[in-house]
Order: C-alpha cells, then sequence, then structure tokens
C-alpha cells in the first residue's frame, strides 16, 4: 500500500505552485521552508486561493480471515 503524503506536504506543494494573494511572501516561507506552522486563519486564506475541501478517504476494507 502506498504512503499517504502528510496533508501538511501536499499543502507546501500547492503553495509553491500557486499564488497566495493575502499572506505575506515570509510567512509563506517560513511554512514552506518547515521552519514555523500556520496559524488557522492562514489555513483557511490558502484553501480559500486554492479552492481546497478536506473531504474523508473511504475506510479501506481490511482482509478478514487469512
Amino acid at each position: 500500500m502506498p504512503k499517504r503524503v502528510p496533508i501538511s506536504e501536499q499543502l507546501r506543494q500547492a503553495i509553491l505552485n500557486a499564488d497566495m494573494s493575502g499572506l505575506t511572501e515570509a510567512g509563506l516561507s517560513r511554512f514552506v521552508n518547515h521552519v514555523t506552522g500556520l496559524s488557522l486563519e492562514s489555513i483557511d486564506k490558502i484553501g480559500e486561493c486554492l479552492d481546497l475541501e478536506i473531504t474523508p478517504r473511504k475506510p479501506t476494507p481490511t482482509k478478514k480471515g487469512k
């Protein structure tokens, strides 16, 4: 089974590939370079800019009775 990419890493990649108006370049740089995290307010702004929505994945069926 492939390893899931952490949401923070997916977000870093999305930020690198988009224009993030409304957020400071310094703050985004610190996040992308693993120096600091982001506030929920900043995450909301990024979600708006990138038109993102977090949805749960469908559960992976487990193998029974091997």
